[in-house]
């Protein structure tokens, strides 16, 4: 195992592999699918009101960001013990993840929460001085806030049941919660079936609803079934110090990880928010339409998550070996594609925005960026999301995201915004560069045949 690939590039993709892969990933995939065109709607519905609020709401979720992607982290580092117990069949383990999961969520949901309350409009001002930015994006967010404990909850939820091959729930619950929100968008945002038209305060509540009813639908949905994870609070709350530090030796790494790469965008957007509403509007516009085609992406990492984490639970470390070198070739030709939709699509996509000609022409050549980065950018996220996590390696994962968005993505992106006083797609070009460098990283990793690691 010196070597990732050995001589020639012999991989078989047998239907047995892509079958597993499939009922795991497509789930997920279109649970990502519908979430990200479902927001997609949600900006252009707030960009009816103009690109002022475009940059306000944006700018407010750049909060709901930074909470989110430590929630994810959570999630995603249980997950990580979810799988191999499962594979174990160790179910008496997995509750108890669970339940620190639960635990350590709501802890971080009501800093956030107090955090927020205290003042938004400061939150506000960290990313853009605009005094009307300022003043709309601090109405969502005091709004908006109360939704972050549902939100951790579903999250905790949703990521245990994948991890024990159950992507279904989570995908119908998601489908709910986002078509809720959509209608509600609808109806507060502009006034409709005899409703006052609320503006930005009415997606604030659509998207408060929403989270309340996607977190009380996924526990009648799992407790109903009284399946593994339908634990009683007894069983959730059975922790002890020995336990909480085994398994936050491996959470953590996976939630540094994720907050360093939340830290790192969070500059990125003080970065795009000085540069002007524009340049904010146009990067806003972009990742919205870039995280619609990253669906399959995350699809696939979370598809070989578990089932590298599962076979390594089971003792099966060759089948792990050989599940990685067919998810890198499946992700290679897919990712091929999907790039390439992207650059066809881009131009008819940016017709839906009512924009000036200013933004739609940055976003026009960042989503042309995207598009030709796109294989590596895939490719990157399914070895440090995917396998490596998977496998249990956190913390190479975590050196690797952290040096290369900490070292190369954040100072470039400084120099080129406030140095060299590039537009903001160029900026936005050279913090693309760190992909390509994790990505390098990422499979020299792979081929060292040092990732696996059994953690329970």
């Amino acid at each position: 195992m010196n070597n990732f690939f050995t001589g020639k590039l012999n991989v078989k993709v047998d239907r047995g592999f892509l079958k597993k892969m499939l009922l795991i990933a497509v789930p997920i995939m279109l649970q990502n699918l519908v979430s990200s065109s479902l927001n997609m709607v949600d900006t252009i519905m707030i960009g009816k009101l103009g690109e002022v609020e475009i940059a306000a709401v944006g700018i407010a979720n750049q909060y709901f960001f930074l909470f989110h992607m430590i929630i994810l982290g959570l999630s995603a580092g249980c997950s990580v013990f979810i799988s191999q117990y499962w594979g174990m069949k160790d179910f008496k383990n997995i509750k108890r993840i669970i339940g620190l999961g639960l635990l350590s969520a709501i802890v971080a949901s009501i800093v956030f929460m107090i955090s927020g309350f205290i003042n938004p409009e400061r939150i506000i001002l960290i990313f853009n001085k605009d005094s009307q930015v300022m003043e709309i994006g601090g109405r969502y967010l005091s709004i908006v806030l109360f939704s972050y404990i549902f939100t951790a909850i579903s999250l905790i939820y949703s990521f245990s049941l994948r991890s024990i091959g159950n992507t279904i729930t989570p995908l119908i619950v998601n489908v709910i919660a986002l078509l809720t929100n959509v209608f509600l968008n609808y109806v507060l945002i502009f006034g409709k079936f005899g409703v006052p038209a609320l503006g930005v305060e009415g997606a604030a509540l659509a998207t408060l609803i929403a989270r309340v009813i996607e977190a009380l639908v996924i526990v009648i949905f799992l407790y109903k079934g009284k399946g593994v994870l339908a634990a009683k609070f007894s069983e959730l709350k059975d922790l002890s110090m020995v336990f909480v530090k085994k398994s936050y030796k491996i959470i953590f790494p996976v939630l540094l990880n994720d907050l360093l790469w939340a830290s790192a965008s969070l500059i990125y957007s003080v970065v795009y928010g000085r540069m002007g509403i524009e340049a904010t509007a146009s990067v806003q516009i972009s990742n919205t339409v870039n995280n619609m085609f990253m669906v399959v992406t995350f699809g696939m990492a979370s598809a070989a998550s578990i089932m590298i984490g599962k076979s390594i639970g089971e003792g099966k470390e060759e089948e792990a070996i050989d599940y990685s070198r067919k998810f890198m070739v499946v992700s290679f030709f897919v990712s091929l594609v999907i790039g390439l939709g992207l650059a066809i699509a881009a131009p008819f996509i940016l017709n839906l925005f009512n924009v000036s000609e200013q933004v739609r022409r940055s976003s026009l050549i960042m989503l042309y960026t995207i598009s030709v980065i796109f294989v590596i950018r895939f490719m990157g996220m399914l070895i440090i999301v995917g396998i490596l996590r998977g496998a249990g390696d956190a913390k190479m994962s975590l050196a690797i995201e952290g040096s290369t968005m900490w070292l190369i993505g954040v100072p470039l992106t400084i120099l080129g915004a406030f140095v060299f006083k590039l537009p903001v797609h160029m900026v936005y070009g050279l913090a693309i560069i760190e992909e390509i460098v994790k990505f390098i990283l990422g499979f020299m990793r792979l081929r060292s045949g040092k990732w696996i690691n059994n953690i329970t």
